[in-house]
């Protein structure tokens, strides 16, 4: 088998990507879209007919809401359409679930973020999709993680993205969400960065130890969020992860991947993870929020993330502006 497949064995694999035509060819399980990838992928010609079909639900919305409405509003509406229509051609290819973000500028408002996921999962059903195949991806904030929670008390799953710090992954978990999205890659390269190191040997990278501890946590402790590692520099520390509950990889990864024969044993062991000597944690907001103060990694690159993702959106907004 390859490597790939060896994989699959163990894991269920993700197709990180907003390019419908490459997640036909991986044939993942399930799929992520950010706004940053489905920025990439409202640019090529092959999905024109997409972006009339979100331009012209977003006026109907606006229409039937309040009338014409400013341009601003207009723009939003087009975008939560844009989300969703990617989400359904994706869903109509992977037989699982598909994750759509809820807008990175909304990310320290509790309750916006709950409406924002609401109004997505009500354009889905729409279109006849339970909830069991949408995933809301909402950053780690403390208010993020709180609004997740009242998302899944509802029954709307929740995969929170942009966790890079253990103290994320603790809240979310005590939280109840779905799933959680660890920045494998982006640990990495902020410890590149600030050791000046070129690299890391694979046992040492920070960014798969980082999954590794989260992961035995969890299952140490009987938490049900299941844990997704995210963001890989290279298939060598897609292969370290084997075991995990989800790995999320890009379709160039994921060609590399089905293309090598390299043994991929497993790494992580729910039941080995079970007789862990692991203490647990108990975050309150103060508690919270002073760890994520003391580790400059997450902070730094969870305050980064949020601004590229809005980044992202604002310039997706003014791609669409030229359009309508």
């Amino acid at each position: 088998m390859n490597s790939l497949d060896q994989l699959k064995q163990h894991t269920v694999i993700v197709a990180d990507t907003g390019d419908i035509d490459s997640i036909a060819r991986n044939k993942p399980q399930d799929a992520t879209t950010n706004p940053s990838l489905i920025a990439k992928a409202a640019q090529m010609p092959q999905y024109a007919d997409l972006i009339h079909e979100a331009i012209e639900a977003g006026r109907k919305d606006l229409k039937k809401a309040s009338g014409a409405g400013p341009q601003a509003e207009l723009l939003n509406a087009i975008l939560d359409r844009l989300s969703v229509i990617f989400g359904l051609r994706i869903l109509q290819i992977v037989p699982g679930r598909v994750s759509v973000e809820v807008d990175a500028r909304l990310s320290f408002d509790e309750n916006a973020t709950v409406e924002k996921g609401r109004h997505l999962i009500a354009l889905f059903a729409e279109h006849g999709i339970s909830t069991d195949r949408i995933l809301i991806k909402i950053a780690s904030t403390w208010e993020g993680i709180r609004a997740a929670e009242r998302l899944e008390r509802e029954g709307i799953h929740c995969n929170l993205t942009l966790l890079f710090g253990f103290g994320q992954a603790v809240a979310c978990a005590d939280a109840g969400v779905t799933l959680i999205s660890p920045f494998v890659g982006r640990i990495l390269d902020w410890f590149k960065k600030a050791q000046g190191v070129s690299a890391y040997e694979i046992d040492k990278d920070p960014g798969v130890l980082s999954v590794h501890r989260i992961y035995n946590y969890y299952k140490r402790h009987g938490y049900q969020t299941q844990v997704m590692g995210a963001s890989f520099r290279s298939a060598e520390q897609v292969r370290a992860l084997c075991g995990c509950d989800l790995l999320t990889v890009s379709p160039g990864l994921l060609t590399e991947l089905s293309g090598s024969t390299t043994d991929v044993p497993k790494r992580l062991d729910a039941e080995a993870a079970r007789s862990m000597d692991l203490e647990r944690v108990t975050l309150d907001e103060r508690a919270f929020r002073w760890a994520l103060n003391q580790d400059a990694m997450a902070t730094e690159k969870l305050a980064e993330g949020i601004r590229g993702f809005a980044d992202d959106l604002e310039s997706l907004s003014r791609f669409m502006k030229t359009l309508c």
